[in-house]
């Protein structure tokens, strides 16, 4: 299948709902930060809900919220939330056996993929949304200081 772009959204409106986390947002609210659609955002909301990382209130004031403190959301965990499959796509049919690089490549491959994709969740493990949030005012405080 490989990685998509649903994992950039999820951890972008995770990173929203840490940041503002004295209230809930509504999915329109972080669409607009997304410059995106709120029905592609509420969809992704709903994996995050479904993983436990984020909870719904309904009704006047309603919106989104993180289920857990920002500190212990991994990017991993948006990631998982969000995406089916491996990240590396495989061949999406059998290669020729009667070719050697055919009979050989796939399990050559498998390792290899399964290294990068290994490395990829433990890198994307140690990175939380609090750690986003952070790194985003550091960001934001550094901008802000006058040119000298």
């Amino acid at each position: 299948m490989g990685l998509s772009s649903r994992s950039a959204v999820a951890i972008h409106a995770l990173t929203m709902l840490a940041r503002w986390g004295e209230r809930t947002l509504t999915s329109a609210e972080i669409a607009d930060s997304l410059a995106s659609n709120p029905v592609l955002v509420r969809r992704i909301l709903g994996s995050l809900r479904d993983a436990g990382l984020v909870w719904a209130t309904e009704g006047r004031g309603g919106g989104w919220s993180l289920a857990r403190p920002a500190r212990e959301i991994t990017l991993y965990d948006a990631y998982r939330a969000v995406e089916a499959g491996p990240i590396l796509s495989r061949h999406p049919h059998e290669p020729s056996a009667a070719c050697e690089v055919g009979r050989n490549i796939q399990a050559l491959l498998e390792v290899e993929f399964q290294d990068a994709e290994r490395a990829m969740e433990e890198r994307l493990g140690r990175t939380t949304i609090a750690h986003l949030v952070q790194r985003t005012l550091d960001i934001e405080r550094e901008l802000a200081l006058p040119n000298r």
